[in-house]
Parts: C-alpha cells; sequence; structure tokens
C-alpha cells in the first residue's frame, strides 16, 4: 500500500507496522485514525467527523465512550483488573452470570465465560461434541457466518469468507436457511437431514444472518426446527452474537421461540463497545452431563481473560443501561423510522429487497454478479465517508445497526444519503 502525502503521522506509523482485517492491503486506502468517540459519533486526528451507522462492527449500543460504562470501568480497575478463572472467581462475574441467566426465567442454568464471538461459538461446539461423543456431525445454514477460529468457521459451511481453510474444515450438514418464500424448502432439507441421524446438534442465527448479507428468516420454521430438534435429542445452539442485547427488538431474538435452545452464545453489544467478552449460556443438562469423578472428563476449555473483571464490569453497567425503560423506547423509536424508510423505499427498481428486523435496516441493489467483494462495496463506503457516515456494506446490501443513541435527525441524514444513491446513481 502506498503512503499518501497526505497521509497523518497516525497514518504513516499505521501503515508501517499494522496489518488490518479483511483487508487487501496492497490495494487498500489508507485506513483512518480516530481519536475520540462521543454518543453516535467518532472523530479523527485530522478534525473529520463521522457518524456511526453499523456501531463500529456492530458492537456499541449506547454510544461511544458513553460515561456511565466507563466510570464504571475506571471503578473496577482501581480494584481488581484480572485474576486466574480456574480455581477463583470474583464479584463481577458472579453478579453478570446471575443477571444473563435471570434474563432467561431460569432456561439456563450456568454461563461459560470466553472472549469473543468466535471463542463463545467454539465453546459451544466443542460441548455439544462433547456430549454427543464425537460421533454425530453438525447442521447449519447455508449462507452462514459463525467467526473465524477454526471450529466456527467450520460450523458455518464452505464460503467466500473461509475458502482458504476448506481442506482444513470439518464436514458438515448444510441446508437452505428459511427465507421468507422458501420456508418449505428449508424444512424439507431439514427433514431429510434429521431423519439420517447423523445430526448431533443444530447451529444458526435466530431470526437473521448478519455477515451473510442480513438475510431475515422466518421464525416461525425456525421455531419448528427447533421443536424437532428438541424431540429427537439434537442439541440447539442459538448463535446470538450479533442478534442479541435488543438488535432484533426484543432483547434477544431467542424469546420469539417456543423453548429457548440448549446453548446460546453472546458476544459483540455484551460490553455496549468497551472490552471483548464472550459469554455461552448453557441448559442444566449440558452442564450435569460433564460432572463426573473424573476430572478427564471436565470441560478442558478456558482462555487467559476468561472473565475479566474489567470486561465483566463493562457488560454489567451495560445491562443497567439496556434494561432501563428509554432503552426500549429508543429501539423502538429506530425501528418504526426503519418501517418508514422501508414503507417509502422498498419497491424502488433499484433495491431487489428492503428489510427491517427491529433495529437492523438492510437494503440489497440489484447488480450483476452479486458478491462480497462487487465494487459497489467502495463506492457505498467512499460516498457515504465523504459525508460524514460511517458503514461498512456487505457487498451490494447496504445495511444499519446503530447505537440506541442516535438521533432521529441523525437517521434521516442516513436515510438521504440512502435516497441519493437511489434516485441520482447511475
Amino acid at each position: 500500500m502506498e503512503k499518501s502525502d497526505s497521509c497523518s503521522s497516525f497514518v504513516k506509523r499505521d501503515l508501517d507496522c499494522i496489518w488490518h482485517p479483511f483487508t487487501q492491503a496492497q490495494i487498500a486506502k489508507p485506513p483512518t485514525a480516530i481519536v475520540k468517540g462521543k454518543g453516535a459519533y467518532l472523530y479523527s486526528d485530522t478534525g473529520d467527523v463521522y457518524l456511526d451507522g453499523i456501531s463500529s462492527w456492530w458492537v456499541n449500543l449506547h454510544g461511544h465512550a458513553h460515561p456511565y460504562i466507563a466510570e464504571k470501568i475506571a471503578k473496577q480497575a482501581q480494584e481488581l483488573e484480572h485474576v486466574i478463572f480456574a480455581g477463583y472467581t470474583h464479584p463481577q462475574a458472579i453478579l453478570l452470570a446471575e443477571r444473563l441467566l435471570s434474563l432467561f426465567s431460569g432456561h439456563f442454568s450456568h454461563v461459560f465465560y470466553s472472549d469473543n464471538g468466535s471463542t463463545s461459538v467454539e465453546v459451544a461446539l466443542k460441548m455439544a461434541f462433547q456430549v454427543k461423543g464425537g460421533k454425530k456431525r453438525l447442521l447449519s445454514f447455508q449462507n452462514a457466518y459463525h467467526g473465524d477460529t477454526f471450529g466456527a468457521m467450520a460450523s458455518a459451511g464452505k464460503s467466500h469468507y473461509n475458502q482458504p481453510f476448506w481442506p482444513y474444515l470439518f464436514e458438515v450438514h448444510s441446508i437452505p436457511p428459511p427465507i421468507f418464500g422458501k420456508e418449505d424448502e428449508s424444512f424439507k432439507a431439514f427433514e431429510r437431514v434429521i431423519a439420517t441421524g447423523e445430526v448431533g446438534a443444530f447451529i444458526f442465527e435466530p431470526l437473521i444472518q448478519g455477515s451473510g448479507g442480513m438475510i431475515p428468516h422466518c421464525g416461525q420454521s425456525l421455531n419448528r426446527m427447533i421443536q424437532r430438534c428438541k424431540k429427537e435429542g439434537v442439541i440447539t445452539i442459538a448463535d446470538e452474537v450479533m442478534t442479541g442485547f435488543g438488535r432484533t427488538g426484543s432483547l434477544f431474538a431467542s424469546k420469539s421461540f417456543e423453548d429457548y435452545p440448549d446453548l446460546m452464545c453472546l458476544s459483540k453489544g455484551i460490553t455496549g463497545g468497551f472490552l471483548p467478552l464472550g459469554a455461552t449460556l448453557v441448559k442444566k443438562y449440558i452442564f450435569e452431563s460433564f460432572l463426573s469423578q473424573n476430572p478427564a472428563r471436565a470441560f478442558l476449555h478456558g482462555h487467559s481473560y476468561t472473565a475479566n473483571p474489567l470486561a465483566c464490569a463493562a457488560a454489567n453497567a451495560n445491562l443497567d443501561l439496556l434494561l432501563q425503560p428509554e432503552c426500549h423506547e429508543a429501539r423502538k423509536r429506530i425501528e418504526l423510522e426503519h418501517l418508514q424508510f422501508q414503507k417509502q423505499w422498498k419497491n424502488h427498481p433499484k433495491l431487489i429487497r428492503c428489510d427491517v428486523v427491529g433495529t437492523i435496516l438492510a437494503i440489497e441493489y440489484k447488480t450483476e454478479n452479486a458478491s462480497y467483494h462487487h465494487p459497489l462495496k467502495e463506492r457505498l463506503i467512499d460516498f457515504f465517508k465523504e459525508e460524514g457516515v460511517l458503514i461498512r456494506p456487505l457487498g451490494n446490501v447496504l445495511y444499519l445497526i446503530p447505537p440506541y443513541c442516535i438521533r432521529p435527525e441523525e437517521l434521516q441524514k442516513i436515510y438521504s444519503l440512502i435516497i441519493i444513491t437511489l434516485e441520482k446513481w447511475q
């Protein structure tokens, strides 16, 4: 990557030493150095201001540098910054686990901590495989994304995200997701695979696939699949890394089902965007299946920063804000504004679809050879950035997942830019 003379000193230093994620360094534009965040805005070292339309990779819930969460982290840092979590515990981890479990009225019995979304999925997969003795295969949806560690990659099936690693991934049963209008096709495929008796666990993103293109699912069909798995003794794993903590409207997408899954994976919004943390919620029978006098039958998995006290303090502060009525009202307002935009523009000739799921708005532009690397992606990024808005489309799919503090006029600004791409772009 060539360094532009206009690059700031931060950017020049970055280009000398940092390898960025999901970035082709030879052709990518220099990164933008962000030095401050406040509310829904990010501020660069050169004085530019950006409205964060995607919550900085979907993690920020209440706004950048929220003073309440920052205060709780600072207080915890003066008391305990970290302690090994094997054989020891601490108040913030206990409180957070109690609070997470209480949100599901006793359907889960324990929380296993890790440090990001991929590892929360790895934990769930390893638990499921150990319970099933490693003899059963995993079932997942085509076009899924569950993370970038090897188990998480494999669980999603083969895709453009993991193609270099196809020879090293374990095989899974992969079926079409229950997209609206194709629910019967999906359920028939599900029934065929379940009938083989080969499935030990079923992993899914509830209600909407995230990185696969922000594609909504039929909740009723997914509920039928979960019920059938329960009947057949197949372990169900809900990947709520993206959908959790209010993104789909309710606090968790799985609350729309008749029964909760056996395992639930959480991360991203869990700390309000402050610190990395993962959590895997476990039903009682899963936990009890590991109980033994033989120490080798324990769940032999852990991370150095498991249940980090600073991250847990951030998560508890985040829950304080999330559970306030004002937050629920803000999420509902965002959803209603998205729905109003959808009503007006969903039938535009340049669009394949315009979907709303809670606080998530996704529009898919009509293009040839649609893919994650479609050149429209960079054109959209550049245009919105020039107008002071941070987005990151999935190829020809532009989506919004704003922080809940975003104001109506700020949402309208983003909508107005989308309208320009529809009405004025060639």
